[in-house]
């Protein structure tokens, strides 16, 4: 099991003061906190992609190439790469250059992007983002696992004897997740590749997620990649954490209810009674959280958002100190221990490596 978190780099002013960070400011913090999860012991750092205000990762592979160089343990990954938008090719070519530089400690979160206006900034019609997935994502596999590619497709230009440079590390290109927050054709994407499939279930009831993390389990077993409990599941959570739940809720009110995604909208009660969302006490978030698998089975990864609606750096590095000293230590022996056997362990660069090998042999 693997446990992380993930940030959507939004520049938010702090409702509590007024003050805006700056991009740069906001940028480094974001280095400053991922430096700090592998500090309290968490494996996995990711950062989305964004194009518009009020967001700054426009360039993840950037920020995750300077991280490698800082890091020794930390798996670098994208919570969106969008796969809609970028180049197959040239994604192929970031990819697996970050693995040379971060030797395998890299993996890539594919998204489509709900942003409609990103679309035709690159070129794009968000009305053909399945179609757009579907194509690049094929073209991206290829190549990754074929040395000479020749290709024609709908959405980019024709290859001819193309060679993606440079090659995967060790021959294994990056472990793939495929992001989703309502589309079932990307679920039965991930299924049909064998690849993982992350539910970022931060938004909607469960029981919509439970559909979707169903249907790719039952399509990853129909493809032939093993039985439902060994497709590999990702999951998103958002927690803020005091000593006192009185005393987290007081604290996080105002920047939960000026959030620009759920800001103006449900109430922080409703909305923690229907999603992931924990404001309280660490043992009340390892307690929700314990009760995920209840929901979607046993699972590999879980990701938290905590640097979001304008809350201080300071403040983040503290949820941080509580995340990685006293709720995953918990988690992960709690997990562990309620784990069946056969279900899949969370992909590595190494085990995958072995894997690949195994079957070359």
């Amino acid at each position: 099991m693997q446990f992380g978190i993930f940030t959507v780099g939004d520049v938010t002013p702090d409702p509590t003061t007024g003050r805006t960070p700056t991009e740069h400011e906001r940028i480094k913090a974001m280095l400053t906190i991922a430096l700090k999860a592998e500090e309290v012991g968490l494996d996995v750092f990711a950062t989305g992609e964004h194009h518009n205000p009020p967001f700054v990762p426009s360039s993840p592979t950037t920020m995750l190439g300077y991280l490698a160089a800082r890091t020794e343990r930390l798996i670098l990954s994208t919570s969106t790469t969008l796969i809609t938008t970028n180049d197959p090719v040239k994604i192929a070519e970031d990819f697996a250059m970050l693995q040379h530089i971060a030797d395998g400690r890299v993996d890539v979160m594919m998204g489509r992007g709900n942003t409609g206006p990103v679309y035709p900034w690159f070129g794009q019609d968000i009305r053909q983002g399945i179609p757009l997935a579907i194509e690049n994502y094929a073209l991206l596999r290829k190549l990754w696992t074929e040395d000479v590619v020749d290709w024609q497709g709908r959405f980019r230009t024709p290859l001819q004897g193309f060679t993606s440079t440079p090659r995967p590390l060790d021959g294994v290109p990056p472990f793939v997740w495929h992001g989703s927050i309502r589309s079932p054709e990307i679920a039965e994407q991930a299924a049909y590749y064998g690849d993982g499939f992350f539910a970022n279930n931060i938004f909607w009831p469960k029981d919509h997620f439970k559909q979707l993390i169903n249907l790719y389990r039952d399509r990853f077993e129909h493809y032939g990649h093993g039985t439902r409990e060994q497709a590999l599941v990702g999951l998103g959570g958002q927690v803020f954490m005091r000593r006192r739940s009185q005393d987290a809720v007081a604290e996080f009110r105002p920047y939960f209810d000026n959030a620009p995604v759920y800001g103006h909208g449900p109430s922080l009660e409703e909305f923690t009674d229907q999603t992931p969302l924990t404001v309280g006490s660490p043992q009340e978030v390892i307690d929700k959280t314990l009760t995920f698998r209840e929901s979607f089975g046993d699972y590999q990864r879980q990701l938290f958002l905590m640097d979001h609606a304008g809350l201080p750096l300071k403040t983040v590095l503290e949820q941080l100190d509580m995340l990685g000293e006293e709720v995953v230590p918990v988690l992960r022996e709690e997990m562990a221990a309620r784990r069946p056997a056969g279900t899949a362990d969370a992909p590595t660069h190494a085990a995958r490596v072995a894997q690949h090998e195994g079957a070359a042999v």
